[in-house]
């Protein structure tokens, strides 16, 4: 078995103040800063970052495409409606299960899907 694995995660973020409360309010996710251009976050499901960056991480763009479980999704797309995140795809049907994309207030693309 390799040793290495996925251990850390790091996207853009032009605005990290608008990104942290986006995620706070959406999901209660805790932050950590280190200056002003980082802030890490873990007990997500993973451990990461977002650095200050006028770029932002898309499929279109190429980017890697950081998808969420969760138990309800109509839940869960309320919610990022609510803390003004845009959906860029409602919800749709996939093999294994339904997910919706969004983008956050930086511009990063984000998927949340579920099994049901």
């Amino acid at each position: 078995m390799p040793s290495e694995t996925i251990n850390y995660l790091e996207l853009p973020c032009a605005n990290i103040a608008k990104t942290k409360t986006f995620f706070s309010d959406c999901f209660n996710w805790q932050f950590t800063d280190y200056g002003e251009e980082y802030t890490a976050f873990d007990a997500q499901g993973f451990t990461g970052g977002f650095y200050k960056s006028i770029n932002c991480s898309t499929q279109a763009t190429g980017g890697c495409l950081v998808v969420l479980l969760s138990d309800n999704l109509e839940e869960s797309l309320a919610k990022v409606k609510a803390n003004n995140g845009i959906i860029i795809q409602e919800i749709f049907d996939f093999p294994g299960g339904r997910r919706f994309h969004f983008t956050e207030p930086s511009g990063n693309e984000f998927a949340v899907w579920s099994q049901i």
